[in-house]
């Protein structure tokens, strides 16, 4: 297998999910011309005229429907033979589109391909396609609809997690945000977007006291699952401090073969899995130590760690049973802090 690049990255910062919003007043076509526009001043020549164009998106209906990936292609301008790729995988769609690009060029398919993601939360919210799915009863309770946010609880109930481990990452996740607001090393990859040139979510002055002032806000889910949880209850645990704010974003990069020029990495592995249905938010670690076997690494031996903070339980559980620096974990903070915009996200 080829070697595979990956040359360069760019993103927006994330708007809060408003219209009134940093990037509410742009299309989620806008925003990947934009980034795609950055990332093309930023690059060599050679890498101008990418074979593909992947884009991960969840929400494709609306102002994200019609092909997203096609509709951003056309709006930004590239190449008629420039394929097009949207990619629902839900809040893996930016990783996974990496992936698939990585796999294309890896496999002689391509040389060159944008790979990346858009969401824009203001414009399609969360479960806006309205799947059948969500309320579908004939499923077998194991496989039945639960929102993430309900897993996130059970999963903190089953693993058992306290309210002030959940705390200590929540606040965490926000102090390494604010810091990284005046270090640009951390911030090289972010794009001014809209009316925004830093995160538009991120709370610096959040501090123990207030995180441990909040309740539990999303219990009521219970009663409202109760079939798909076959009866059981927990403890609700999670406030909206230990939940991403929903938000607007969109990130591209650049992943190629040998030869377009400086690339700031080498991908050497990449992996995705599947997992239980009951706990839905612990696939990503199966994912992660697929990666890592297939390049022949551990934990130990990575100067940067970027876990998805989909939840404060998923981080706590990380860094619980993983034996690694924490100073090296989401060193800019995570989306607990900057929000988590689905499909867009390739990196926090």
């Amino acid at each position: 297998m080829a070697d595979i690049f990956l040359y360069d990255a760019v993103r927006t910062p994330r708007g809060k999910a408003k219209p009134d919003g940093g990037l509410g007043a742009l299309t989620p076509h806008e925003l990947v011309k934009q980034q795609i526009d950055a990332l093309q001043l930023r690059v060599d020549a050679a890498a101008n005229a990418p074979e593909a164009l992947l884009l991960g998106c969840i929400g494709q209906v609306g102002d994200q429907g019609g092909h997203i990936a096609l509709v951003s292609k056309l709006h930004a301008g590239l190449p008629d033979a420039c394929a097009a790729q949207s990619i629902n995988n839900y809040c893996a769609s930016g990783l996974t589109a990496i992936g698939q690009a990585a796999a294309m060029v890896g496999s002689g398919q391509a040389q060159s391909v944008f790979a990346g993601g858009v969401e824009c939360m203001s414009r399609v919210p969360f479960m806006g396609d309205k799947a059948s799915y969500y309320s579908d009863e004939t499923f077998p309770t194991r496989t039945r609809y639960i929102p993430v946010v309900l897993a996130a609880d059970r999963l903190a109930a089953t693993e058992g997690f306290s309210r002030s481990e959940l705390d200590s990452v929540a606040l965490a996740s926000q102090q390494k945000a604010a810091a990284a607001e005046t270090n640009p090393s951390l911030t090289r990859s972010r794009i001014p977007t809209g009316r925004l040139d830093a995160e538009e979510c991120i709370r610096p002055k959040t501090d123990a006291a207030s995180l441990a002032s909040m309740s539990p806000a999303f219990g009521a889910l219970q009663g409202q699952y109760a079939g798909a949880l076959g009866g059981e209850t927990f403890a609700p645990l999670h406030t909206l401090s230990h939940a991403p704010p929903v938000c607007d974003g969109a990130a591209i990069a650049l992943v190629g073969g040998a030869g377009l020029g400086t690339p700031r990495a080498r991908i050497l592995s990449f992996a995705e899995s599947g997992g239980d249905p009951v706990a839905s938010l612990t696939a990503g670690f199966a994912a992660m130590d697929k990666a890592l076997a297939h390049a022949g690494l551990t934990l130990a031996d990575m100067d940067r760690i970027e876990f998805m903070e989909s939840f404060a339980v998923t981080i706590a559980r990380f860094l619980r049973d993983r034996d690694v620096d924490q100073a090296r974990v989401n060193v800019s903070g995570g989306h607990i802090a900057k929000g988590h915009p689905m499909g867009a996200v390739v990196r926090s």
